[in-house]
C-alpha cells in the first residue's frame, strides 16, 4: 500500500515478486499467479509510462525541430524576399538611371540640334548679308565707274567744247562773264561727280588699304568744311586685311561720320582705329560733339544707315557699343576679330 501510494513501481514490483515466490512455496498457485500477474502489470504500466514519456519526448523534439524548420523556412523565405526586394529596388534604380540618362541624352541632342540650327541660321543670315554687301559694293563700283567714265567723260567733253567755242566767239562783257560762270559751274559739277564716284568706291582703299583710305576720307571732310575731322591710327597703319573687311569698315566709318554731320550737327569728329595684335582685334571708334540722342530709340530705328551698320557688324562677327546722351555727343565703338 505504501509502495502504491508512493507510486514506486520498482518497490511494488519487488513486493509482488516476493509474494509470488512466497505463495509458490506455500503451494498456493492461484495466489502466486495473481501476484505474478500484478507484478507483470506493474512492469507493463511502467513500460507504458516510459513509452509515453519517450513518445512525449519524441513529440516535443519533433515539435521543436518542426518549429526550427519553420523558423529556418521563414528565414529562408525572408532572405529570398529581401534578395528579391533588393533586386527589384536595384532594377528600379537602374531603370530610373537609364531613363534619366536617356532623357539627358535627349535633351543634349535637342540642345545640340538647337545650337546647330541657330548656327545654320546665323550662317545663312551671314551668307545673305555677305551676298547683299558684296552686291552693294559691286553696284557701287559699277555706278562709280559709270559716273567717272561715262558722265565724267561727257561733262569733260562738254567743258572742252564750250572752251573751244569761247575761243572762237567775241562776246559782250556780260555774256562773257555768264559764259565763264557756266564753265565754273561745269567744273564744280565735274568735281562733285568725281567726289561722289570716289566716295562710292575710293581708289585709295583699293590701292593703299584701310588706314590710308580713312585718313584721306577725313581729310576730304576737312577740305569740304562740313566738320573738323581728326583721324588717329594706333598700331593700324601697316595693317593688312581682306578687301571685303576693309570695305565694310570703311563704309561703317563713312556712314557714322555722315550721320554725325547730317543728323547730329557735329562740328568736331574723331575717327580712331586701334589694332591689338595680341588679341588680333581691330577697334574702330567714331566720336562727335553733336547733339546726341536716346540710344533706346535706336533699337527701334528703321533707318537704312543703322541697318547697314548692324548688317556689316554681324557680317564681321563683331560687336558695337553706342554711348550717347542728348547734348553730350555720341561715341560708337566697333570691335571685331581679324
Amino acid at each position: 500500500a505504501v509502495a502504491a501510494a508512493g507510486n514506486n513501481s520498482g518497490a511494488l514490483e519487488n513486493l509482488y515478486n516476493a509474494y509470488t515466490v512466497l505463495y509458490y512455496l506455500q503451494g498456493d498457485i492461484r495466489a502466486a499467479e495473481l501476484y505474478r500477474y500484478k507484478s507483470d502489470s506493474v512492469v507493463s504500466i511502467r513500460n507504458l509510462e516510459e513509452l509515453n514519456a519517450y513518445a512525449k519526448d519524441l513529440e516535443t523534439k519533433y515539435q521543436t525541430e518542426k518549429k526550427e524548420a519553420q523558423i529556418q523556412l521563414q528565414q529562408e523565405q525572408l532572405k529570398r524576399k529581401t534578395t528579391i526586394n533588393y533586386i527589384l529596388v536595384g532594377g528600379a534604380a537602374a531603370l530610373l538611371l537609364i531613363l534619366l540618362l536617356t532623357y539627358r541624352n535627349y535633351r543634349n541632342r535637342q540642345k545640340l540640334q538647337r545650337v546647330k540650327i541657330a548656327e545654320l541660321e546665323t550662317e545663312k543670315q551671314l551668307t545673305a548679308a555677305e551676298g547683299v554687301l558684296k552686291g552693294e559694293e559691286q553696284e557701287r563700283t559699277r555706278l562709280a565707274k559709270d559716273l567717272h567714265d561715262g558722265l565724267g567723260g561727257m561733262l569733260s567733253g562738254i567743258k572742252y567744247s564750250l572752251t573751244t567755242i569761247k575761243g572762237n566767239l567775241m562776246l559782250p562783257a556780260e555774256q562773257n562773264e555768264a559764259f565763264e560762270r557756266s564753265i565754273q559751274m561745269l567744273d564744280s559739277s565735274i568735281d562733285e561727280m568725281r567726289r561722289v564716284a570716289h566716295n562710292m568706291m575710293p581708289e585709295v582703299l583699293l590701292k593703299y588699304g584701310l588706314d590710308a583710305s580713312l585718313r584721306e576720307f577725313c581729310n576730304e571732310i576737312n577740305r569740304s568744311g562740313a566738320a573738323t575731322t581728326t583721324y588717329q591710327s594706333i598700331d593700324a597703319s601697316d595693317l593688312n586685311i581682306e578687301q571685303t573687311t576693309a570695305v565694310a569698315v570703311y563704309r561703317m566709318v563713312q556712314e557714322l561720320v555722315n550721320n554725325a554731320i547730317k543728323h547730329a550737327d557735329a562740328t568736331t569728329i574723331l575717327v580712331q582705329t586701334h589694332y591689338v595684335a595680341s588679341e588680333k582685334m581691330l577697334a574702330v571708334t567714331v566720336e562727335d560733339n553733336g547733339k546726341g540722342f536716346d540710344t533706346d530709340a535706336l533699337r527701334e530705328s528703321a533707318g537704312m544707315g543703322w541697318i547697314n551698320i548692324r548688317n556689316r557688324v554681324d557680317f564681321l562677327k563683331g560687336r558695337v557699343d553706342i554711348s550717347s546722351k542728348k547734348g553730350q555727343g555720341t561715341s560708337v565703338l566697333i570691335e571685331m576679330n581679324l
